[in-house]
């Protein structure tokens, strides 16, 4: 089930339009083509969109319960929808149909919104409870599926996706500036805020509980600070191997062909390999990407070898494409449009391209991600840890003495921003993986006096953070931890959910089961991360199983040839966008800054790929939302001019 959405009128009196509900799923069809259901009565609305996985003849939704007083719409999967069905009919509950989503109405009856931790899964859903007249709604611990809100002066609406809340009167469209100051720090938007002023994302582990009393929020879920796990290193890296096997052996569920996507680095292979023995001679179904270009740059993103490399070991039945420079600029739009928010990850573009081919062969798709963010994969986890260490040996004189050694160890044009933090503690100097603008060139950009400009509102993202994972925690379980909490859910998720659903196509992400997610933060440091090397724990486990060469590799990611496009093959299209007499860089930004940053990166002076590409995707995120000159045409639209009437309900 895989699209969402619908709307409360805090009047009692007042009435929802079944017309409005089906314009909010119409604008989510992509993301379930195979039907559609609603509920309406009175001043509530709920809709769904259904991609059909389980139970596929049977589980349409909205569901209901015994009496028909809660109803349900769910996006998304219940792994342990089996064990809870068992325990429900157990206790007489009696069901209609063989859907994972019906267990979350009996569960509820029982339990009340306590039910949710109960679940083991991804998901959004929405819960009407008529005789409370209470809505309810729920996402995943993790924030592996999106849920959005809007809280009007009389109204509240909901959504898998940002546009179809744009389809309800009385919902903005515009640019929320103290939002656009985090996307422009670290090229995306940090929950709860979104870009639109006014639309908000549910944040992970959370329920949103609306009555005519009051909105709450309540957290019903957290990683907290725990003593590493007691055990010899062989009997903790058996446990977390087993662990992972029986996570990927619960995301196998589904009636219908499913594959994954390999990269040919160590996270896809290890699912590949599991995947494989799971499947007891049956060939798994794999897919990679690849790039055509012409510079030694792009050709060094290309990591085709090694993903076939890997599907040989294992027998797989192996799919490739080759993207070049002008696939993404056709795409951009489009590609922008799927993701709501501007998620400005290059990585998004094959993610796009890759579940495009995909689809042609399996609906639902497995990947790799979230083992560096459980297990501290990223090179920058390194450097950080380099860092602190030698902060606490230098005490007083760390500040002094340690900025030019930030500046040798990190990033070349980073520099002047790395040396200013190297002597300051890690809560105050880790802003995450991901970064664009520091805060020199973001008073350039905005116009400002550089004094005037700080990072002070990426502190108030961060900051809490840190506090929950309080000095008794090691340094790099503070940064997993707000990794976990921030850039896994709004960079990671968002486009590993946005970039498949835009194909119809289900992702399912193993690594990110919350009880292997739980136990990975008990296991050791030395397990995790040591010296340069990280996922320590993992590597053990797939030691003689995944083939040496790519189990020896350093991290490489999802790599994208942008430096080198956006240099030559990019060029005039860049420039083009970010500089004509209409932009919304004009509107929004000194362009003469915007100019030199061009100019920079052009002449080789200095690496502006991910400046320029953030840049690029706001420009295309404005035109898109605020300015509405970009609109895809929806399935019931195509019928229409066919001359073929769109089917109800």
């Amino acid at each position: 089930m895989c699209g969402i959405a619908g709307i409360v009128r805090f009047e009692r009196a007042a009435r929802v339009e079944p017309l409005l509900v089906e314009a909010m799923t119409d604008a989510l069809w992509h993301r379930g083509p195979d039907d559609s259901g609603a509920y309406v009565e009175g001043n509530v609305g709920l809709g769904s969109r259904r991609l059909s996985i389980i139970d596929r003849s049977g589980g349409r939704q909205p569901l209901y319960d015994e009496d028909g007083s809660v109803a349900l719409v769910c996006n998304g999967e219940i792994y342990n929808h089996r064990e809870l069905r068992a325990a429900l009919e157990g206790r007489g509950h009696v069901f209609r149909t063989h859907s994972d989503c019906e267990t979350l109405v009996h569960a509820y009856q029982d339990d009340g919104e306590r039910f949710v931790a109960r679940l083991r899964g991804m998901f959004g859903f929405a819960l009407w409870d008529r005789r409370r007249r209470r809505l309810v709604l729920g996402r995943d611990r993790l924030g592996i599926k999106p849920l959005y809100y809007h809280v009007g002066r009389d109204f509240l609406a909901f959504a898998s996706e940002i546009k179809a809340l744009q389809e309800v009167p009385g919902v903005p469209s515009e640019v929320d500036p103290e939002a656009l100051d985090l996307y422009l720090s670290l090229r995306f938007v940090p929950g709860p805020r979104t870009l639109f002023r006014g639309i908000q994302k549910l944040q992970p582990g959370h329920l949103l509980v609306w009555d005519e009393t009051c909105v709450r929020l309540p957290r019903y879920w957290d990683l907290a600070p725990a003593e590493a796990t007691a055990g010899s290193d062989h009997e903790l890296v058996r446990r977390f191997g087993e662990a992972l096997e029986s996570s990927v052996d619960s995301h196998l569920m589904s009636e219908v062909p499913l594959g994954l996507f390999l990269s040919g680095g160590l996270d896809s292979t290890t699912m590949l390999a599991v995947m494989s023995r799971l499947a007891q001679g049956r060939r798994v179904s794999t897919f990679a990407v690849g790039y055509q270009t012409s510079s030694r740059e792009g050709n060094e993103a290309n990591e085709l070898d090694f993903a076939r490399l890997a599907a040989e070991r294992f027998g797989a039945d192996h799919h490739e494409i080759r993207l070049e420079a002008s696939d993404w600029k056709d795409a951009l739009p489009r590609l922008v449009w799927h993701l709501d928010e501007p998620v400005a990850d290059p990585a998004c573009l094959p993610l796009y391209f890759l579940s495009r081919e995909a689809r042609e062969h399996v609906t639902v798709i497995l990947s790799g991600e979230g083992a560096d963010e459980i297990l501290g994969g990223y090179g920058i986890y390194g450097r950080m840890l380099s860092l602190e260490r030698l902060r606490s040996k230098l005490g007083a004189g760390a500040s002094r003495l340690l900025a030019p050694l930030a500046a040798a160890l990190l990033p070349g044009d980073k520099l002047p921003h790395y040396a200013r933090l190297g002597g300051l503690p890690l809560e105050a100097r880790y802003r995450g993986v991901s970064r664009a603008f520091h805060a020199d060139w973001k008073a350039r950009l905005l116009g400002r006096d550089a004094a005037a400009v700080s990072d002070g509102p990426l502190d108030e993202v961060f900051d809490p953070y840190f506090a929950a994972f309080a000095a008794s925690s090691s340094p790099l379980d503070r940064m997993l931890y707000a990794d976990v909490k921030v850039w896994l859910p709004d960079d990671l998720l968002v486009k590993a959910d946005k970039m498949t659903m835009a194909h119809s196509q289900e992702l399912r992400v193993p690594f990110l089961d919350h009880e292997l997610v739980e136990l990975a933060l008990a296991l050791p440091q030395h397990l995790k991360r040591r010296g340069a090397t990280g996922k320590i724990a993992l590597r053990r486990a797939m030691q003689g199983v995944v083939p040496a060469p790519i189990l020896k590799r350093g991290k490489k990611g999802f790599t994208t040839p942008t430096s080198s496009w956006l240099r030559h093959e990019l060029r005039g299209f860049t420039r083009e966008l970010l500089l004509a007499s209409d932009s919304a860089c004009r509107s929004w930004f000194d362009i003469d800054a915007v100019e030199q940053l061009v100019e920079q990166h052009e002449r080789g002076v200095a690496v502006r790929d991910d400046e320029l590409w953030s840049l690029l995707v706001f420009e295309t995120w404005h035109g898109v939302f605020v300015e509405r000159r970009f609109r895809p045409e929806r399935r019931s639209e195509v019928r229409r001019r066919a001359g073929t009437a769109v089917a109800a309900g």
